[in-house]
Formats: structure tokens, C-alpha cells, sequence
């Protein structure tokens, strides 16, 4: 042995610390902190603004503009929109079944359309791919949509004229159709037919339980869809003794108050018109028309944040 490793060899050996690139430092830390809180802040600060106009005074607004802490507080808007309670209150009742039912139809739909397309043996595969990327290139427009709704399955003035014309995406197929070949492994499923179970038993009790956070995007896409759409009662609702859903009936308030606005002094309505608040009651519509699906979004969060860890490298 030499000298230098006889004065070594009592002495334990240091090694060399691997650096983790994992650790941030507590400076840079609390800066992605301050950054990401801004952030969030931006994206919650015009809802809240939305609420604080929907109640202010709309003789404050309109003398002193908009302000965050405006001078007088009024409820208003709201007592407008709730003058028709019992019509606002079945309106209402209209979108929640039509945005449930809606939801529960297209993920039926999608799903299904989808797990047939990531299958590799299924003959078809290529034809049926292809027809769902065509529609979302070219797409058979306003007019054909609305003779097979009113003239071939005569569902005008039904509430199936709501649902049905949203309830296939293609978009939302292809989505679903990657989700399905990206995070379900083909061994699982060969694994299952191996024990004798069916096509259909194993897309129900394999494939869907693992696929619960696409499912749960694809569904707030769609519920989204559903719960704002006014259009389709536009088209199809042509009977003014039906109920309106939610979004219509709160453009017809809006469409009502524009009239009165407008031509008050030829009918002779000039003190009930100035005393209309129609820039808050704009508002609160917004603010009716978002907070149930503000309430919801926690609930689809948690699924979100499994999509995101999906695929990644545990160790």
C-alpha cells in the first residue's frame, strides 16, 4: 500500500451528494407562489367585478361608472329577473334535466363510438375514423340539421329538439378515442377475454373505471354545451306556451327590457323605462346564467388532476 492510501484507509470515504432537480429554493419558490396567485387572481377578479355591478345601484353606475366599491348597493336587477319567479323557476328545472339527460347521452354515445375506434381489431376502424374527422372539416350546415328535426323525426317543440343535435361530438370522439388507446393497455383487455368475458363486460367493468377522468372531461365539455345553449330553443321552440330553458328565457328578459328601453317614449312609458336597470340586470343574468356551473367545476377538479398524472414516471 502506498503512503497516501495507508493515511485514507481509517477515514470514511466522502461521496458526492447527487443533486435532486426536484428542489426549488425558497426564493424561487415563494416568486412561482406570487406568480401563480396573480394569476389565479386574474381569472376570478371579472366574475367577482360581475357580481359587484349586478349590485350596485343603476343610478350609481350610471353616474359614477363602474366601481369595485361602489357608493350604493341594490338588489334590483335580481327583483327584476325574479318577477317571473315561477316561469324562472321552471325554466331552470328545463336546463338542469335537459343538461343531465344531455350529459348522460353523449357520454353513452362517445364512449362507446370511441372504444370502438381504439380497438386495432375492429374491421371497420379506419372507415369510421375517417367519418368522424370528415364532419368536424365539413359539416352538413343549419338547414339539413333543421329539416331532420322538424320534417323526418318531427321533434320540433319537443324537449329531444334540445338534446339531440348536441349530443355527438366528433371532436370529443377523437379526444376520447386517444384517452382510450394511451392509458388502457392492450394486455388488460386481452386478460379479461382470457377469463371469458365479453366485449361489452369489459368495456363496463375494466375500461370505464380506469377511464373516469377523460369521461369526466369529455362530461363538462358537454354539460357546458347543454347548460348555455339558447340557440336550439331558438330553432325549435316555436309554442309560447312551453317553458323556455334557462339561457333563452334570460335573452328574452334582456330582448324585452331593449324594447321597453328604446320605445318608451312612443307608448308613453318614459318613467318606468329610466328606472329599469338594465345594465345590472345584464349582470345578474350572467351571474345566474354561470354560478351553477361554478358550483359544479369542483367536483369534476379532482378527476383533472388524475388526467394530468396519467402516463407519468412513478418511481
Amino acid at each position: 500500500m502506498t503512503q497516501q492510501s495507508m493515511q485514507t484507509a481509517g477515514r470514511p470515504v466522502k461521496r458526492s451528494k447527487k443533486r435532486n432537480y426536484n428542489d426549488i429554493s425558497p426564493l424561487w419558490n415563494t416568486i412561482f407562489n406570487i406568480i401563480i396567485a396573480i394569476f389565479a387572481f386574474s381569472c376570478i377578479f371579472p366574475f367577482l367585478f360581475v357580481i359587484i355591478i349586478s349590485l350596485t345601484d343603476e343610478q350609481t353606475l350610471t353616474m359614477e361608472g363602474f366601481r369595485l366599491i361602489p357608493s350604493k348597493f341594490s338588489t334590483a336587477a335580481y327583483e327584476y329577473i325574479f318577477q317571473n319567479g315561477t316561469e324562472l323557476f321552471y325554466s331552470f328545472g328545463l336546463t338542469l334535466t335537459i343538461t343531465v339527460v344531455g350529459t348522460l347521452l353523449t357520454l353513452i354515445l362517445v364512449t362507446t363510438y370511441a372504444y370502438a375506434l381504439s380497438r386495432r381489431n375492429f374491421e371497420f376502424r379506419g372507415f369510421f375514423s375517417f367519418l368522424a374527422f370528415f364532419t368536424m372539416l365539413f359539416s352538413g350546415g343549419m338547414v339539413p340539421g333543421y329539416i331532420v328535426m322538424t320534417q323526418f323525426l318531427h321533434l320540433q317543440n319537443t324537449i329531444w329538439s334540445l338534446i339531440f343535435p348536441l349530443s355527438l361530438s366528433a371532436f370529443s370522439i377523437i379526444v376520447m378515442r386517444t384517452f382510450f388507446q394511451t392509458t388502457i393497455p392492450d394486455e388488460i383487455i386481452e386478460s379479461a377475454k382470457i377469463d371469458g368475458a365479453s366485449e361489452f363486460v369489459t368495456f363496463i367493468r375494466i375500461v370505464l373505471p380506469v377511464s373516469l377522468p377523460g369521461i369526466a372531461t369529455i362530461g363538462l365539455f358537454s354539460s357546458l354545451g347543454y347548460w348555455n345553449d339558447w340557440f336550439n330553443a331558438l330553432l325549435y321552440y316555436t309554442d309560447p306556451k312551453l317553458t323556455p330553458p334557462l339561457q333563452f328565457l334570460l335573452m328574452q328578459i334582456e330582448k324585452n327590457m331593449d324594447f321597453l328601453t328604446k320605445n318608451a317614449q312612443n307608448i308613453g312609458l318614459m318613467d318606468a323605462a329610466a328606472s329599469l336597470p338594465t345594465e345590472t340586470v345584464r349582470m345578474a343574468m350572467v351571474v345566474l346564467a354561470t354560478l351553477p356551473i361554478v358550483m359544479a367545476y369542483p367536483f369534476f377538479q379532482r378527476y383533472f388532476v388524475q388526467g394530468l398524472t396519467i402516463g407519468s414516471v412513478k418511481g
